[in-house]
């Protein structure tokens, strides 16, 4: 109750201070956290600055499910009764978490801009929490003007705790509230976002993109050093793609990532999202608590110290028609394993849009994991989603989701033998 509270005083002074400054919310080189930030993959990159001073655009987002999910799997009885397996939870239909995002988006000079986003309540910490944030420059006029203007033309840096870009599937996934970019309620089942110290650099021309970055390739920073004398390791990124809008109804979209490390203390790449799935207890045995396990319905490979993940998307949107997708292949090993193991995961979105604005969608997604893990057991994986979403207004999206998903290859004695579950969710969001 006592954080119900904080929150609900927080969002009202949010609410005030935002209908004060309604008419200077626009910001250079930003995406826009609305409707107007569908399909936006990496933030625009504006040829011309609005910069006139100092200004801060307080935003955020909140979101509420009624998960109505059942879920069951096939282990035999005589497992449970010895102990052997723990029986699946007793699941029902409700309201889940109420989930709520603070943003805080600065422009410092011109071409200058700082971000930071701050998780107000999540599945994994109800309690307000830091997710990350990051200076963004594209002009270098405040080191002296004219500074490497031809390049900064088409040239962004970006430093900062932040998240990793590799891949595009991170620009349509839910981010705790931020659920306004994602057609469906929940992310793919092996869900690539993590947020690291580093920097990226950017260069986009006539629709090329590409971008190298580095990171320490660490989650939770420390300067202590493991068993091995090392502090921590690296992670390199790089992104290699092509995005025009070919004619008035046809865009098209393609990029190739690439996440490399050579060693780190623990990889984060499939487990960072402190947020938390959106399909609470599924297939977690009784003695699941609220906040842990909190990744219901996703896969991790188990990669700990050593990981090479290449992903591939297409994007296509052709009038109200649009496709989206994702093939990752991925190989590594902790560190008290020989040799690398191999992951594969392939996701096809196909969406709808439709109404005056593009206000109301309908779509599917198909997404499949195949995979090896450390005890030898080699999981298969799938999903289907069936969702619809009605913009009520630019800042607010109601949508609802059926989801499916399938488990194989489980030994008999894992809660996820022959597992299943089903059902349907229904979504609110708010995002300003």
């Amino acid at each position: 109750m006592k954080n119900f509270k904080k929150l609900s005083v927080l969002f009202l002074l949010v609410l005030s201070f935002s209908a004060v400054q309604a008419q200077k919310r626009h910001l250079d080189n930003y995406r826009d956290p609305d409707q107007r930030g569908i399909n936006v993959f990496e933030a625009p990159k504006d040829t011309v600055s609005t910069f006139d001073g100092v200004r801060v655009r307080i935003g955020g987002s909140s979101t509420l499910q009624f998960q109505a999910i059942d879920h069951e799997n096939g282990v035999d009885q005589a497992l449970i009764d010895d102990g052997t397996v723990l029986p699946l939870k007793e699941i029902g239909s409700n309201f889940n978490l109420a989930t709520a995002n603070l943003d805080l988006d600065v422009a410092l000079a011109k071409g200058v801009r700082m971000h930071l986003r701050t998780y107000l309540s999540s599945r994994h910490h109800p309690e307000p929490y830091v997710k990350g944030g990051y200076f963004q420059i594209d002009n270098l006029d405040f080191i002296s003007e004219g500074t490497l203007g031809e390049l900064m033309k088409y040239t962004t840096i970006k430093v900062g705790h932040m998240e990793n870009n590799y891949g595009d599937a991170h620009f349509r996934r839910t981010d705790n509230a931020q659920a306004m970019f994602n057609p469906f309620v929940g992310n793919l089942i092996m869900d690539s976002f993590t947020t690291e110290v580093g920097a990226e650099v950017y260069y986009q021309r006539n629709g090329f993109i590409g971008m190298v970055g580095f990171s320490n390739g660490k989650l939770n920073q420390s300067v202590e050093a493991g068993s091995n004398g090392k502090t921590g390791g690296a992670s390199f990124l790089a992104k290699l793609g092509y995005d025009s809008q070919l004619s008035d109804d046809l865009r098209v979209r393609l990029t190739g990532s690439l996440y490399n490390t050579g060693y780190v203390p623990s990889n984060y790449l499939y487990t960072a999202d402190r947020a938390g799935s959106r399909y609470y207890f599924v297939m977690e045995n009784e003695e699941a608590a609220a906040k842990s396990p909190f990744r219901s319905g996703r896969y991790d490979p188990g990669f700990r110290n050593s990981i090479t993940a290449i992903m591939f998307n297409p994007f296509v949107k052709f009038g109200g028609l649009e496709f989206f997708g994702t093939a990752e292949f991925v190989s590594g090993r902790a560190s008290s394993e020989v040799d690398d193991r191999k992951t594969t995961q392939f996701a096809g979105e196909l969406i709808y849009r439709f109404g005056s604005t593009e206000n109301f969608y309908v779509g599917g997604r198909y997404n499949t994991v195949k995979g090896e893990l450390a005890d030898g057991t080699e999981p298969d994986i799938n999903r289907t989603q069936l969702s619809a979403g009605w913009f009520m207004t630019k800042n607010i999206l109601a949508k609802v989701e059926y989801v499916n998903q399938k488990y194989d290859g489980y030994d008999n004695t894992s809660i996820l033998y022959d597992g299943q579950f089903n059902g349907v969710v229904v979504e609110a969001v708010i995002s300003f």
